[in-house]
C-alpha cells in the first residue's frame, strides 16, 4: 500500500511537469521537509483533536506561522502513509523539530507527559487538595469520601493514608486523578512488599501495614537523613519493651481540625486513636506518606539502647537511653524555647 501511494505521488508530479520537472519536484518536496519548522526558541504545544485530518492540522499550523506550506506537509504525510496513523493529543515542537519528523511524531504519539510530584510527609487529605490543583487531570473523585477513593482504586477495607508512594508521576493531557492514585498506591504496595521481605529478624512488627505506619510516624519526627535510622529503633525498643510511643506527630494527627498549631498538656491527655501518650502500640493508621527512606529505616532500625529523643531546635535530636538523661536534654534544648518542639518518649511536665 505505501508503494501504491509512492507511485500515484510520483505519477502526480511526473504528468504535471515531465521527467524533468518530476524531478526538481521531488528534490524541492524533499529539501521543504527537511527544513526546521518556524518554532522559535521555545517549543510550540499544540493539540491534535480526535478526528483531525491531516488537511485540517497542517493548515491549522500553517496558520500559526509554523509551516511554509500545509500543502506540501499533507502531501508528504498522503505519499508516506502517514496520514492514516496519527493519534490524537498534545505535542510539544521543540526548536529545530522538522516536518518529516513533525510527522513521526503524531505517527508515534510522542504526546507531552506531564509530571505530578507526590511529596513524603504529605497527607491524604493535602495530596487530595493538590490533585484538585492540577489542570491537567481529568477530576472524577472530587466529591467522593476517602473509602469511596479506595472503593474506586479497588482498595476496599484500605485506609488511604499513607497508601501513596512519593514520587514524580508522569502524565498526558486527560489521565484522570484515578489513574495516577492507582500508579501510587501499586508503587507503594510493590515497594512495601520488598521491603517487608528484607525486614530485620525478630521486628515487633506482624505486617507491611505495620512497617507503613511506623514509617509515617519516622517520617513526620525528623528531617535529618542521617536520624531515621536511630529514631526507628528508638521506637522498636519502645515496642519490644511494651512502652508507649508518645510521639507527637500522632497526637497532632488524632487532634485534626482542632488542632491550632500548639500543642498543649490537655492535649497529650486527650484520648483518640492516635494519641501515643494515652496507648500502647502502633495508631491504627498512618499519618502521612512515608518517604523510601524511612521505610528502608524502619525495616533495618538501629537500635543503640535509646528510648527517648529531644528536638534540638537545629532539625536534629539528642538521644538518651535513660529518663534522667532525657529529662536534662529537654531541660536544656527545649525549656530555652518560647514554644517547645516536638519529642519522643516523655516530656518535661
Amino acid at each position: 500500500m505505501k508503494l501504491l501511494r509512492r507511485i500515484a505521488f510520483l505519477g502526480f508530479v511526473l504528468v504535471a511537469g515531465g521527467a524533468a520537472g518530476g524531478i526538481w519536484l521531488v528534490h524541492t518536496q524533499q529539501r521543504a521537509m527537511e527544513r526546521p519548522l518556524r518554532v522559535g526558541s521555545e517549543p510550540f504545544v499544540h493539540t491534535v483533536r480526535s478526528g483531525a485530518t491531516i488537511g485540517r492540522i497542517a493548515r491549522d499550523l500553517e496558520a500559526a506561522g509554523l509551516l511554509e506550506s500545509a500543502l506540501r506537509l499533507e502531501l508528504q504525510a498522503r505519499w508516506s502513509g502517514a496520514a492514516s496513523r496519527i493519534k490524537a493529543g498534545e505535542y510539544a515542537f521543540e526548536p529545530g523539530l522538522t516536518p518529516i519528523g513533525l510527522l513521526d511524531l503524531l505517527v508515534a504519539g510522542t504526546v507531552v507527559q506531564h509530571p505530578f510530584t507526590i511529596v513524603e510527609g504529605w497527607t491524604f487529605r493535602g495530596l487530595r487538595h493538590r490533585i484538585a490543583e492540577s489542570g491537567t487531570l481529568v477530576h472524577t473523585l472530587d466529591d467522593l469520601s476517602g473509602e469511596e477513593v479506595m472503593s474506586r482504586l479497588g482498595l476496599e477495607g484500605l485506609h488511604p493514608e499513607g497508601r501513596f508512594f512519593p514520587d514524580t508521576y508522569h502524565f498526558p493531557r486527560g489521565a484522570t486523578d484515578v489513574q495516577l492514585l492507582r500508579r501510587a498506591s501499586d508503587a507503594m504496595a510493590s515497594y512495601l512488599e520488598s521491603a517487608w521481605a528484607r525486614r530485620a529478624a525478630d521486628l515487633p512488627l506482624s505486617s507491611p501495614d505495620d512497617v507503613l505506619v511506623l514509617a509515617s510516624i519516622v517520617e513526620k519526627e525528623t528531617g535529618a537523613a542521617e536520624e531515621r535510622a536511630r529514631i526507628a529503633g528508638v521506637f522498636v525498643s519502645r515496642l519490644r519493651r511494651g512502652m508507649r510511643l508518645e510521639t507527637d506527630p500522632t497526637v497532632i494527627y488524632g487532634l485534626g481540625d482542632a488542632f491550632d498549631g500548639n500543642l498543649r498538656k490537655a492535649d497529650l491527655k486527650r484520648d483518640t486513636p492516635y494519641n501515643t501518650y494515652v496507648r500502647k502500640g502502633l495508631p491504627p493508621t498512618p499519618i502521612a506518606i512515608p518517604s523510601a527512606a524511612a521505610i528502608e529505616a524502619v525495616v533495618a532500625p538501629l537500635e543503640d539502647g535509646s528510648l527517648y529523643f529531644v528536638a534540638k531546635g537545629d532539625g536534629r535530636h539528642v538521644f538518651s537511653t535513660n529518663y534522667e538523661d532525657h529529662r536534662r536534654a529537654v531541660r536544656r534544648y527545649q525549656l530555652r524555647r518560647r514554644r517547645p518542639e516536638r519529642e519522643a518518649g516523655g516530656r518535661e511536665e
